[in-house]
């Protein structure tokens, strides 16, 4: 390779790990903290800064494998990165909110803070603890990484006093999965099951809206599928389904997934909070454009049968802190 197409690629990289809007870097978690709390202290002055701050340091001593008892991130699709992405639309959807709502339909100070932290750590549970003798990779857990994320959530709040909200958050973070079916969520405030909409809804918008999403798709999200048990189920009478036989078949079928089951999640099932965004972009959502244009060019190239030679963006993982690829 010679060196102009070595930098090049180097500066093509560096651009895939800054957020939809290109403006924030997201191997960086002082630097998504400082732009969520520009942003939610902007709408609510008495956002809880430092529990925020408290909330990144771990969050990065996490996914870096520095925090005591835990291994460090190594799903390679849910990654910091993915984490970051996800933490950033939620604030960016939540000031949105504030901005439409007169004070008594207001999220408030508190579950400002309280929604952005379950965002950040809403896939701690794909990490593994130290002494684990269970699995040898994070990705096994997939089909209850929720709920393992919800027990070192409600542990981080009550360590930083706030043990009244564990609970809420608990259930709020299983917005972000498929463990419990969404109608069985039991939140006592409307504004709770609200500040959830919102959560699960950053968590699918940030991931497709990613400017390598279908790379991702094709070189990380089949091996955690693989590894999650999520290629295959197991039918009442023995057979086997096989749900995806590769990584392209994974990607052949994602617009049929987003037509159907990601649309209706996010236009019924979260009543479009995505809409929440478009107050600070002057009535665009560059989450939805974003995730439009990705649908569009993989269903062009499915259409062409061009798809092995029309993606060719190498994504680099985000592991730890500034460290793609760690």
């Amino acid at each position: 390779m010679y060196p102009k197409q070595r930098e090049e690629n180097a500066a093509m990289q560096e651009f895939d790990h800054l957020d939809v809007t290109h403006t924030i870097d997201l191997t960086d978690p002082p630097a998504v903290c400082n732009a969520v709390c520009e942003l939610l202290g902007k709408e609510d002055a008495a956002i809880d800064r430092s529990l925020i701050s408290r909330a990144f340091e771990v969050f990065s001593s996490l996914y870096a494998g520095t925090l005591p008892g835990y291994h460090g991130c190594e799903t390679l699709y849910h990654d910091m990165q993915h984490a970051l992405d996800v933490t950033l639309a939620c604030a960016r959807m939540q000031a949105g909110h504030e901005c439409a709502h007169a004070s008594s339909g207001r999220l408030g100070a508190g579950r400002l803070a309280l929604g952005v932290i379950v965002a950040l750590f809403h896939d701690a549970g794909y990490i593994r603890r130290r002494q684990d003798r269970r699995c040898w990779h994070g990705a096994q857990y997939t089909l209850h990484h929720v709920a393992r994320g919800g027990r070192l959530l409600s542990h981080f709040l009550t360590q930083e006093g706030h043990g009244d909200w564990a609970r809420r958050a608990v259930k709020l973070i299983h917005f972000t999965g498929y463990e419990i079916p969404l109608e069985q969520i039991r939140l006592d405030d409307p504004l709770d099951q609200r500040l959830g909409h919102l959560i699960g809804t950053a968590d699918l918008i940030a991931q497709m809206a990613d400017r390598v999403y279908l790379e991702k798709c094709r070189d990380y999200l089949y091996e955690e599928f693989e590894l999650g048990g999520l290629t295959k189920r197991r039918h009442a009478d023995g057979s086997i389904e096989v749900l995806y036989d590769s990584s392209w078949d994974l990607l052949s079928k994602t617009p049929a997934f987003y037509a159907g089951m990601v649309k209706k999640r996010l236009d019924a099932d979260f009543r479009a909070s995505y809409r929440f965004v478009e107050p600070l972009f002057g009535g665009a959502n560059p989450y939805i454009e974003a995730i439009e244009r990705n649908m569009g060019y993989l269903q062009q190239v499915l259409d062409e049968g061009r798809l092995h030679e029309l993606l060719r963006r190498q994504p680099e993982p985000v592991l730890a802190p500034g460290t793609p690829g760690n």
